[in-house]
Order: structure tokens, then sequence, then C-alpha cells
């Protein structure tokens, strides 16, 4: 905000700086912001080995809690990163319930509201983080949008247009990562074999 900025103009005991060469000023306070901001980030990552396979599950701002009330948009899991797994439809619940009953997921997340992909249309938050372990033993990373029609015509323009702009941003990153649409888990089984 604003007034964060201020703040942090006025504590650093440089702004006689400005007077010199504006510009480069600004720059180099634009830098030093930046590169707190990404140390932040950093400094909230934990990892944790997960069994006695080589598996990390990264902790993101543990300070964050989940807050859903159990059986009405929460319930429990074994596979999820939190003992628990707030969803926002029924849809999504039952996911939920078939990615802790399937043996081919080894762990699945539901995004937090503060993951999202920045789109002409604002922002996209996806749905789920998934990884899945294929019978051929290959490790497969999805990031799973639930939707009660997976026809884009059932969808409004906007929100079609978002998910089109998710699905163009995990294809450009160039990893292993699959970007998935599903109405049920069914659907996203099928992607599993592909």
């Amino acid at each position: 905000t604003r007034r964060t900025l201020v703040s942090i103009l006025n504590k650093c005991g440089r702004l006689e700086d400005f007077k010199n060469n504006p510009q480069k000023f600004i720059d180099e306070v634009a830098m030093v912001i930046k590169r707190m901001m990404r140390q932040f980030i950093v400094d909230g990552i934990k990892y944790e080995k997960i069994g006695d396979d080589q598996f990390y599950a990264q902790e993101l701002f543990h300070d964050n809690e989940l807050i859903g009330y159990l059986d009405k948009n929460m319930q429990q899991s074994d596979k999820s990163i939190y003992d628990h797994v707030v969803y926002d439809s029924e849809v999504e619940s039952e996911f939920a319930k078939s990615f802790e009953q399937s043996t081919d997921i080894k762990v699945y997340a539901k995004l937090p509201s503060w993951f999202k992909i920045d789109t002409p249309l604002g922002s996209y938050n996806p749905d789920w983080a998934v990884l899945v372990d294929s019978e051929s033993g290959d490790k497969l990373y999805f990031v799973v949008e639930t939707k009660g029609s997976i026809f884009s015509d059932m969808l409004r323009p906007a929100e079609q247009a978002k998910i089109d702009c998710g699905e163009a941003h995990f294809n450009a990153l160039g990893s292993n990562v699959n970007f998935t649409v599903a109405d049920k888990f069914e659907t996203f089984a099928g992607c599993i074999l592909k």
C-alpha cells in the first residue's frame, strides 16, 4: 500500500539520495523491496520428509490457519498436506473424498486463495495441486480446476477465459506439471491414463 511504501521510505534514512538522481533512487528502492519480498516468501518455506521416500512437503506461511466447519465446508484428510481440507463447493468436496480413496494419489492440496495467476481479466486461483503415482511408477504432477461442467459453453465467458489463461500459464512454464479441468474424479482419472 502507499502507506507502507511511505513508511519504508521515511525509515530508510536515504531520502536525500532522491534529489541526486530520482530515477536511480526509485529503481534501487524497487529492487530492494522486491528482493525483501522474495526473502520473506523463502523464509516462510519449511520442508518435511514424507515417509522413507524422497518426497518433501513445502509449508508456506505456516501462520495461515485453515478456517472451516467440519462436515460443512471442511473434511479430514490423510493424503492432503494438511489434516483437513477446506472446500468451496460440493464438486470440490467429492474430489477431496475421491483423492483420499484413490490408491494412485500420493498427496494433494487445495491451493490457497493467495495462489493466483494474473490474467487480463483479473487473478485466477486454480483448485488443486496433485501428485499421482502412475502404474508405470512415474510421478505425475497436476494442477486441477474443478467445475460442475467440463463444457466451456456451460461456464461464464470470463470464467472460461481465466481457465484458458491458467492453462496457457502452466504450458508456458514448460515444466512437468499438467493442467486439467474436471467435473468429477473419473474425468481427472482419465487424464492420468493419457
